[in-house]
């Protein structure tokens, strides 16, 4: 089955998918289970999610509609069709969100000594508080901007959240709107007050108010003279999408930063939200003012923006929160911590350098259980700080804004070794982030590229050139996430420190393509894109193919984030139907469908949505039982196979390969925080049957000290359920 043969209603509208994710993200804040300010964080994550997507993905269907495309999608939708499906299936989730701020989150937290207050529940003594607040830090920041015939429409800028005040001439009768921009960006959105303020006994652990309607309720101020007929919020949000034309910038630093004031400002409104008490008649105002269409305004009853909710995980709570799980370091790298020979912890005779354990054995990293900094982190710094270390050569995509990874470097360089950074300035809305660090690493003595021109440089990866006994070797490491200190706590990402020769030679090579003018057709172990990924994982595919027709069975199991590819898609649909049996954990988009009769019987996709962000990619491939498993930063989407650079490493030792089999096992089996795909691409959440199984969780202690065997004469969850 050809790419291009493949059945429109076999393959889901990726948007559409995208949005059934962020439902099972929502589904976290809305679970019962899950701790309040866990919640609270969840549904934090649901508004930023849409926020980007509105900006990004929504944008450049807009964008098409207006400049009259009507191409249809792999699923058969035009771009009209898509805007129409997605603003049906959101609108129910955005109920769902309000529903559960106001009538549980709230309440619950309450009874938990949180007070989240409206303006007009407090009492006089607050009232009070909160007016002097006003006066001392809102006030003399506020710019009201009124909207006649002398003042154009002013420009009301993206994701920014407003009042709308209705503002009457006691004199005229006239009426006119006037907007004022709330200062949430160097203020709290939830404003506290002093618990000793409150009637309630016990006196409260913490209360707040919302900060729009602090400026909301004491606007009058703004317009003395006037009368102010109602105060009404409203938030926009803008095309934030950030297209660069490499080939035409002369200086892609230059282009970006360019590109990045126009994001600031903002392109064309894609969504205006208002609060639902606003009145037509101001609604109307709003619209007409920046152009915005009926399909484009949503109504919210209750707050706007609700991303700020990520504030509250800052309270002193513990017990409404997640059980604090705290890394380890990896029993492997446990006499190579330089730190513990500085301090005492080890003797000079204990210690070995991470260098020499690396040559011993290749070393299998998962974060956030095995600690970012006593692992990568201690990579680079010894290789800093390592005078037999000649080079070092990384990308960087998104890193930390106190990185020890760009302080380790910069430390290097001065110490005198060829230190090169590629620095992605186009990772999305991580740019002027990376522009600065371009910035600093290169004032240091840092070599730093941009990457390979119409390309977006995504693999992770590390060269260190060590000189050993009159010759060169080299160490890598090769990861599924970005080198982010911040990020590893939250996101679960492997990681592969090896010494193995090809590896090293490949990464030169990598690096060469990357900085030069290489045109790299092949790589002795490395699935690189654009060059040989796609090929490499479709040919792997049909191998197993092959085998099932031969009768030697056939198996694949594989975990990313999206599965979108459409030839790809196919070809699993292919493979299926060939009676290889394939196991799927996908944490966002899938446009497969699985467990279709006669077109993908043997295909179940599983999704897990837990605490920790799941980041990982690993593809196994049985081999008719002497299995293959490749580690990387790739998805199976059509822009990491063909638009970006990526680095895809096979895992050569036995006992590591083994590892990650049981590690996809356990995530197949999970019953806590998995959801199965049905045949009609909706999902179903597992509920235990008997023992919960807690993938996340259990992999606190299970990777410490070893994953089981898996057993198979043990039935999986899915199985028991059937």
């Amino acid at each position: 089955m050809a790419a291009r043969s493949l059945d429109p209603d076999l393959y889901i509208n990726r948007e559409l998918s995208w949005i059934a994710f962020n439902q099972r993200v929502l589904a976290q804040a809305l679970d019962q289970r899950t701790p309040l300010l866990e919640q609270a964080k969840f549904s934090a994550i649901f508004s930023n999610n849409l926020d980007e997507f509105f900006m990004v993905r929504v944008a450049s269907l807009k964008s098409q509609v207006e400049a009259g495309i009507s191409t249809a999608s792999a699923d058969g939708r035009t771009p009209q069709q898509q805007l129409k499906a997605i603003r049906a299936e959101l609108l129910p989730l955005l109920e769902q969100q309000q529903k559960h701020y106001l009538n549980s989150l709230k309440t619950e937290l309450n009874k938990h000594a949180v007070q989240l207050l409206d303006y007009a529940q407090l009492n006089e003594g607050q009232r009070l508080w909160i007016d002097n607040f006003f006066q001392t830090a809102i006030f003399p920041v506020l710019t009201p901007l009124a909207v006649d015939p002398a003042h154009p429409f002013p420009f009301v800028s993206n994701l920014s959240l407003n009042v709308g005040a209705l503002v009457v001439d006691p004199d005229s009768g006239q009426r006119q709107l006037a907007r004022v921009k709330v200062p949430q960006k160097i203020l709290p959105r939830f404003v506290a007050i002093p618990t000793d303020l409150s009637d309630s006994d016990p006196e409260p652990v913490h209360t707040a108010v919302p900060l729009e309607q602090v400026v909301a309720f004491n606007i009058g101020l703004l317009f003395p003279g006037m009368t102010v007929e109602g105060h009404y919020f409203f938030r926009v949000t803008r095309d934030a999408d950030l297209e660069l034309r490499d080939l035409e910038a002369d200086d892609l630093m230059i282009a970006i930063e360019q590109g990045l004031h126009k994001r600031r400002m903002g392109g064309e409104v894609v969504r205006l939200e208002v609060a639902n008490q606003m009145p037509d008649d101001v609604i109307e105002m709003l619209m007409d003012g920046m152009s915005v269409a009926e399909d484009d305004l949503y109504r919210v009853d209750g707050p706007l923006g609700l991303d700020d909710l990520f504030g509250l995980l800052s309270l002193p709570l513990e017990a409404l929160k997640d059980e604090p799980l705290n890394g380890h370091t990896p029993p492997t790298l446990a006499r190579a911590q330089r730190g513990m020979l500085e301090d005492g912890s080890i003797k000079e005779e204990e210690f070995e350098s991470i260098f020499s354990v690396i040559r011993r054995r290749d070393v299998l990293l998962h974060h956030p259980y095995d600690l970012f900094s006593t692992s990568v982190e201690e990579f680079i710094n010894q290789a800093a700080d390592d005078p037999q270390v000649m080079g070092i050569k990384m990308t960087l995509y998104r890193t930390s804004k106190d990185s020890p990874i760009i302080a380790a470097l910069i430390r290097a360089a001065e110490h005198g070794k060829q230190v090169m950074a590629l620095v992605e300035l186009k990772a999305r809305f991580d740019e002027d982030n990376n522009i600065q660090w371009a910035k600093q690493l290169e004032s240091s003595g840092v070599h730093v590229v941009y990457g390979v021109i119409g390309l977006k440089t995504h693999t992770k990866i590390v060269l260190v050139v060590r000189k050993e006994k009159q010759r060169l070797r080299s160490y890598v490491h090769i990861g599924t996430g970005n080198y982010n200190s911040k990020t590893s706590k939250l996101y679960t990402d492997l990681g592969l420190l090896s010494a193995r020769p090809e590896l090293g030679q490949d990464l030169v090579e990598l690096f060469n393509y990357l900085t030069g003018f290489s045109k790299q057709q092949s790589f002795r172990r490395l699935l690189v894109a654009p060059v040989t990924l796609r090929k490499g994982i479709e040919g792997l595919i049909r191998r197993e193919i092959k085998h099932a027709k031969q009768g030697h069975g056939g198996h694949i199991k594989a975990k990313m984030n999206s599965l979108v590819d459409p030839a790809i898609v196919a070809l699993l649909y292919e493979a299926s139907q060939a009676g290889v049996v394939i196991e799927l954990i996908i944490r966002g988009m899938c446009c497969l469908y699985p467990g279709r009769e006669g077109v993908s019987d043997s295909i179940r996709v599983v999704s897990i949505i837990g605490r920790y962000l799941e980041h990982s990619r690993i593809f196994w491939f049985s081999n008719k039982g002497e299995a293959e498993v490749y580690l990387g930063s790739a998805d199976w989407m059509p822009r990491n196979l063909d638009r970006r650079v990526e680095a895809v490493s096979p895992v050569e030792e036995p006992e590591l390969r083994e590892q990650l089999e049981r590690l996809l096992n356990l995530y197949l089996d999970d019953n806590r925080g998995a959801w199965d795909m049905l045949s009609d691409g909706s999902f179903s959440q597992r509920k235990p049957s008997r023992k919960t199984i807690h993938s996340q969780l259990e992999l606190t202690d299970l990777w410490r000290h070893g994953l089981p065997a898996t057993n198979t004469n043990d039935k999986t969850e899915s199985e028991i359920a059937e």
